[in-house]
Formats: structure tokens, sequence, C-alpha cells
């Protein structure tokens, strides 16, 4: 063993990522002052980021008080909507001096997923505080790299898993892990869109910035969902592609994917992603009883039932909530807890890679 790999190893160890058990616990009940909110920078101003904003306008702790963009008439549209001061407005080649400006607290990359790293870590250089959207990274090397370098740098590091904040998602993470109708035995979770992606030129379909198909930009959630419904890690997991109906698209990433997680307590998750049929759908069965959300995992109204009946949680902003939750940690200097943390992001795409190779060798591979 070289010396490279055993301090890769003896940094996992560190991170503690033995644990298996997803929190439950929300934002902490703390104090905030008032006259202060989270100054957030958004690099990248897609479809995604437009939802970020919105929720961040109706917020109480944040603020859209940046903007990366390569697109001047992006840069344009926003300074006026969100009424961002021009030396907050930056574009990919300047981002770098964000260094030198203490009106930006966090810097939120809501680019193609393979721009993760890249943006992230510069974030973290220039001294400042940093949120990934899902997936961390498109490989869990470079979610390593990135922890690294955010611990390197003394910022904090959080995945935009917003559904840890949304009531009906919780109440599946509470019904599984405190075991309410006993021991789940049986996790299906399904995500998929019909999705018109024309010639093939939008960046989903483009390995080089998506890192995959579905299961990174939609898979990611389902692998969420059975850890934390279930408080634990898969073990293994047999994958497998499902036929590409529109090969001239789906030249280089899966149109669909499907696979199977085994869990330590006997637990197995079946779950599905695709780019060709719509389905949201969530479901666990117990010892003695079942519990589902459909929707389940889209930005809502869900709809959520159990053996007893049917849940009734009010409808959330889900980015405003997030958004938030994630402030109040930092305006109060409090560490963010590992569920929504950069070591969280990690656990979900070592998973994403063990399914693509499971998918590739047509082998069970052990995680």
């Amino acid at each position: 063993m070289n010396n490279m790999t055993q301090n890769r190893r003896d940094f996992i160890k560190k991170l503690g990522l033995g644990a298996s058990v997803l929190s439950l616990e929300n934002a902490p009940n703390l104090f905030v002052p008032p006259t202060k909110k989270l100054n957030v920078a958004l690099v990248g101003l897609g479809r995604y980021a437009g939802y970020l904003a919105e929720g961040i306008a109706v917020s109480e702790f944040c603020k859209v008080a940046g903007i990366v963009t390569g697109t001047p008439a992006k840069a344009v549209e926003w300074e006026k909507k969100y009424n961002i001061p021009k030396k907050n407005i930056y574009n990919y080649q300047n981002f770098d001096e964000i260094a030198n400006n203490p009106d930006i607290d966090v810097v939120y990359v809501v680019l193609p997923n393979a721009m993760h790293k890249e943006y992230a870590i510069r974030a973290a250089k220039a001294g400042k505080h940093v949120i990934v959207e899902k997936p961390l990274a498109t490989t869990a090397k470079d979610c390593l790299e990135i922890i690294e370098a955010c611990q390197k740098a003394k910022v904090q590091l959080a995945v935009g898993y917003r559904l840890h904040f949304e009531p009906y998602n919780m109440e599946m993470m509470r019904l599984g892990q405190q075991k309410v109708f006993g021991q789940v035995r049986l996790v299906q979770a399904s995500l998929g869109y019909s999705v018109d992606y024309g010639d093939g030129g939008d960046w989903h379909v483009k390995k080089a910035l998506s890192g995959g198909g579905p299961l990174q930009n939609l898979g990611v959630y389902c692998i969420q969902a059975a850890r934390y419904i279930l408080g634990e890690e898969p073990t293994a997991v047999w994958a497998q592609f499902g036929p590409k109906l529109n090969p001239k698209v789906f030249k280089e990433v899966e149109e669909s994917i499907h696979w199977q997680m085994e869990f330590k307590s006997g637990a197995v998750a079946t779950c599905s992603t695709t780019y060709n049929c719509g389905i949201d759908r969530l479901f666990a069965s117990a010892e003695n009883g079942t519990f589902e959300l459909s929707p389940a995992i889209s930005y809502g109204p869900f709809i959520g039932k159990t053996s007893k009946g049917m849940m009734n949680f009010p409808t959330t902003n889900q980015q405003q909530v997030q958004m938030d939750a994630f402030a109040k940690y930092l305006l109060n200097n409090q560490p963010f807890p590992d569920h929504i943390s950069g070591i969280e992001g990690y656990k979900d795409v070592k998973v994403i890679d063990a399914i693509y190779q499971s998918a590739e060798t047509g082998r069970r591979i052990v995680i």
C-alpha cells in the first residue's frame, strides 16, 4: 500500500464514515441576530438557481447578495430582479476575486455536476462557506477532495439536501429509523421524468458535464431516501442499465437504470430512475405496516399515507426552509450536522460509483 492510499484511508476514518444513522434533527433553535442575513452568492444561473433565488427572496435569514454567470444578459436581469450590487456580480474568469468581498458569506454551487468540484474548491480557497447542489461531485474521489479543501480552508461544506427539512420526508425518516411499524424490510424508490433533450446538446446528456444520466441527477434522491428511511448504509448493490429508447440523444449516458441495495439489517431497496417516463414514488414495508409518499421526492406538493391513514403536513417552500436552516447554523457559528454535510454527499456518490460499476460489469458489488 502506498502512502497516498494510506493517507486517504486515514482521512476517511477520521471523518467517521462508519456511522450509519442519519440524524432526524432540523436546524437548531438558535438565536439569530435579527439585523443580520446570510449573504449568498449563486454560482450558475440555470433553472434550479431560479428556484433557489425565489426561496431565498422570501426567507427570513438569507439574501441573494451575489451571482456568478458567464452570460452578460443574465447578469443584467438578475441584478435588477434581486437588487444585486455590481461589485457582487462575477463571471467564471474573475470568480476568485470573491475572496476580497466581505459582503459574501457563502457560495452556492448550482453548476453542471462535473463543475461542482472546481468551483467548490475555488470557493473554499476564497474563504467562503460552500453549499453544493446534489450530487456533491461525479465521483467519490472528487467528493473527498472537496471535503479536504473545505477542511483545509476552515470553511463549512453542505450539500443541498432540501428533503431533510421537508415534513413528509422527515416523517418517512422518523417512521423508518424509529421502527414505528417495526423493522423495515423493503424500500422502493423511483424518480423519473419524460424529458425531451432535443438533439442531445443539453449538458444533462453530455458525460463530461453531467458525469452520467439520470442516476447522477435523479437517482441520488432514491439512494438518499433508502438510506434515510433505514438509517443504514448499503452493504452491496446490483444494477442494470435499462434499454436506450432514444439512442441518438443518449449516446454518452444511460437513459434509465435500475438497482437493488442490500443492508446489514436484511432490508432491501429496489430503485429506478429514468429520463423516459414519469414516476415519483417512495414506499416502505415494515414488519407491522407500510408507509409511502407519491409524489415523494420532487418539489411537491406531496401525498403520504401509512397503514393507519393519511399523513397531513403543511406544504412548504422547500428552498426557503432549507436555506433558513443552513443560515441558522452559519449565522451562529455552529457546524453543519453530518446528515447535510459534505460527508453525506460523499456517502451518496460512493453508492453511485458502485451502481455504475455493477451495471457495467453485471456483478454484485460489495460496498
